[in-house]
């Protein structure tokens, strides 16, 4: 899964990146638009891997990772009708998910690029930009067609046509604002635009990045702008960048005395990176070997035989059944063993789809 973070210059966009990667990245507030992304990856929290830890005292436990794209921050012409340049828009269209890094901290010497501070204005300035961007790829697309129908046959001008149907269908409500991914497409349609990688069809996360003195505010901040933006497929969540990308430097213990210290029962980064991994419809599996607890993503709708596969190539090649098991029913019993015993540990075959939670172990011959 990756997660690609985008904000305005000033915005400690590159901080919360550091924070989420426990990176080292350069933090500057005048970054140059034509340097490469930072990429980092970062271990996804997860209790139900920690109590399988438990259960079974593996050597080694491996938790679920995302990869994270800290996205050079646009040219100071975004928002105000410059578009976004080719470079920023390859750089998003592969991403599963989008991280805004919306900036709540006041500091008087790095003035906001706008002035002054509002969330709200800034998340709707990226939602125009990414709505501009899809346009320009519907009107590009559009008069293509066009072109192509002048010169087609009889039988190849009905999916032509389909297409042209189902693009001005999106493009009109564009042009009212509406995003791709709330303008009820059905599956098919769904299916016939996804090689477009429309920028409005991903998931998105506004990051709120407050100061120190704004922490005991924080869900009040998130509720505020989640009242004002309730959509599918959009979550917020508020932290301290600057604060966080300190604790992530320390160990985990002394990370953990210090939030305490300054009132958080959990050092809020690990929130954000549950939302990321959420938001991008990953499904979480789990092996147990006698060695090793490991946790698997893969997307919702994977069967038995593509995560067999996501393990080794040779898992999916051989791959004779599968041996599942709840992690819910799993914690119940306490072993495999005993999960086997009371009927609750299912064989299934290639075309079982996985769910989130399952306990899998795969039986297979090369």
């Amino acid at each position: 899964m990756e997660c690609g973070i985008v904000g305005l210059p000033k915005s400690g966009k590159t901080t919360v990146f550091n924070a989420l990667t426990r990176g080292t990245a350069e933090v500057s507030p005048h970054p140059s638009a034509a340097s490469q992304p930072n990429v980092g990856m970062a271990k996804i929290p997860d209790p139900r891997l920690q109590q399988l830890e438990e259960l079974f005292h593996p050597k080694r436990s491996v938790p679920a990772e995302i990869r994270l794209i800290d996205i050079p921050a646009p040219a100071q012409s975004f928002g105000r009708g410059g578009g976004l340049s080719r470079q920023f828009v390859t750089h998003l269209s592969p991403v599963d998910t989008l991280l805004h890094v919306v900036r709540a901290f006041e500091e008087e010497s790095l003035p906001h690029t706008e002035g002054s501070l509002d969330p709200a204005r800034d998340v709707a300035t990226l939602d125009l930009e990414l709505a501009f961007s899809d346009l320009l790829i519907l009107e590009r697309r559009v008069e293509r067609l066009g072109e192509a129908l002048k010169g087609a046959k009889a039988h190849e001008r009905e999916p032509l046509l389909r297409e042209q149907a189902l693009l001005a269908k999106i493009k009109a409500a564009l042009e009212q604002e509406i995003p791709v991914y709330a303008q009820g497409l059905d599956p098919e349609e769904a299916k016939a635009i996804r090689h477009y990688r429309f920028l409005t069809t991903k998931p998105l996360l506004v990051v709120l990045n407050i100061g120190e003195s704004q922490i005991a505010q924080a869900q009040q901040l998130e509720s505020e702008l989640l009242r004002r933006y309730s959509r599918p497929r959009f979550q917020v969540a508020a932290l301290c960048g600057k604060l966080e990308m300190e604790l992530s430097q320390l160990g985990d213990d002394e990370a953990r005395e210090y939030a305490l210290a300054l009132g958080l029962e959990e050092q809020r980064r690990y929130r954000v990176l549950q939302l990321c991994y959420q938001l991008a419809g990953a499904v979480t599996f789990y092996t147990v070997v006698s060695h090793e607890t490991r946790a698997w993503t893969i997307p919702q709708g994977t069967s038995a035989l593509k995560a067999a596969g996501k393990i080794h190539s040779d898992m999916e090649r051989g791959f004779i059944r599968a041996e599942v098991v709840s992690f819910d029913d799993l914690a119940k019993c306490g072993s495999l063993s005993e999960a086997r015993k009371h009927g609750l540990l299912h064989v299934e075959g290639k075309e079982y789809i996985v769910h989130d939670g399952d306990v899998i172990t795969f039986l297979f011959n090369v």
